[in-house]
Parts: C-alpha cells; structure tokens; sequence
C-alpha cells in the first residue's frame, strides 16, 4: 500500500513538475515576442536586408554602455530618430532609450542618406555598432552640419565618446 502511494505521488509530482515548466514556458515567449512591423509602411535606403532578430532601443543602449572604446558589433535594432544632418542627410543620431544617450550614423561609404524632414520617424537600422573617441574637429563639424550657432561650436573643447554607428542600412517609417 505505501509503494502504490509513493508510486502515485511520485507521478502527480512528476505531473505538477510538467505543468509548471509548461507554464514557464509559455511566460518566457510570451515576454520574447515583439511586435509586428509592417515593413510596407517603410521606406528603404542603402542596402535591403531582412527585419529579424531585431534588438530593441533599450537593449542596444546595455550593448553600447558593456562596450569598450574600440569594441564594434554587427546588429539591427529598432528606434526613433531624434535629429538629421540638416545639410543633406547624410548622417543622423538614433534614440537609445533616455533622454541624453544617442547613437551617431554614418551611412557606410557614403553611399546613401536620409531625408533631412526624417526626425522623429520610427527607424529599423543594420549595420555596426561601436564605440570611439570623436575628435573636437569633427564635433564641431557634426555641430555646424546640425546648425547650432557659432557660440555653440565654439564651445566645444574636448573630444568625446560616443555611440556609433556605421548602417549599410535603414527603413524609415513613411
């Protein structure tokens, strides 16, 4: 009587075992789906390529904060653009998550730019993602790119790390 006992308890507890690992499951994917992107409603510059495995703005942000400057990885994430070469478009700076921390673009070989009206549009980029030490020369050139007065370029003084980006390319949502 107690084997045909244990025997049974040892199967409901086999059983529960199951469900809750089930039940786990069906958590975690649920939690790793993402949303559906319509890649009709967006428009295509430089290079095609295909919308999987695309990180979120917040994951890319924890990639960038982990690197070193140097360090460089390949990935596509989705984001916002928050500001645009005002002249010609050919480079942008790509919402991370807050309020102060940005990815700067360049489109590769400086093949392909943006429209310069593209801030504030939604933004899936591919490409490599690193991290680098840009000069005070080019800061204030990016600077007199974006139109910021004479006083403001001035200002620039040191050189500063930065989260980069080089896109062989990028859908904007229309």
């Amino acid at each position: 009587m107690i084997k045909k006992i244990l025997f049974t308890a040892s199967i409901l507890s086999a059983f529960a075992s199951f469900s809750c690992k089930q039940n786990d499951k069906e958590i975690s994917s649920s939690i790793e789906t993402t949303e559906v992107i319509d890649i009709k409603t967006y428009e295509s510059f430089g290079e095609e390529f295909s919308i999987e495995n695309l990180l979120s703005t917040e994951a890319m942000r924890v990639n960038y904060e982990n690197m070193k400057v140097g360090d460089s990885m390949e990935v596509s994430f989705i984001t916002k653009v928050n500001e645009v070469c005002q002249m010609k478009g050919c480079w942008i700076k790509l919402d991370l998550g807050d309020d102060k921390t940005e990815s700067f673009v360049k489109f590769k070989d400086y093949e392909f730019f943006v429209p310069m009206d593209a801030a504030e549009a939604d933004a899936i980029v591919k490409g490599i993602a690193y991290k680098a030490e840009t000069s005070i020369a080019d800061l204030r050139h990016y600077a007199e790119d974006a139109g910021k007065t004479e006083e403001e370029i001035a200002s620039i003084t040191e050189p500063k790390v930065q989260y980069s980006f080089l896109a062989d390319g990028i859908f904007l949502k229309k």
